[in-house]
């Protein structure tokens, strides 16, 4: 099992930053995949980023590419997200989720074993 609990949602305007955090425990980290979705009101839940277990391959969609940026720290068991240049068509709830298949780099919500309880992220214009 591996809990994982997202941090760092708020409010912000566009054009600004928020650093979205996940905290792990349980299963090893090292050897888990981690990603982050996001699904705002009336859609489906949508990839944004993924990270392999070293860190060393990452993947993003389209629609965040060049402005979001995704990190880990295998010691301190922590994935986080850095949302730069916010638009107001980011606003959503940010989930943090864990792949067992370490080394993949998976863009669907059902490849994916653990999920968070979401941080809500609002960008006004």
């Amino acid at each position: 099992q591996v809990q994982l609990v997202e941090s760092g949602g708020g409010l912000v305007q566009a054009g600004g930053s928020l650093r979205l955090s996940c905290a792990a425990s349980g299963r090893s980290f090292s050897r888990l995949a981690m990603g982050w979705f996001r699904q705002a009101p009336g859609k489906e839940r949508e990839f944004v980023a993924t990270m392999t277990w070293s860190g060393g391959n990452t993947y993003y969609a389209d629609s965040v590419k060049g402005r979001f940026t995704i990190s880990r720290d295998n010691v301190q068991n922590t994935v986080s997200l850095q949302m730069n240049s916010l638009k107001p068509e980011d606003t959503a709830v940010y989930y943090c989720a864990a792949d067992m298949n370490y080394a993949t780099l998976r863009t669907h919500t059902y490849e994916y074993d653990y999920w968070g309880q979401g941080t809500q992220v609002t960008v006004s214009s």
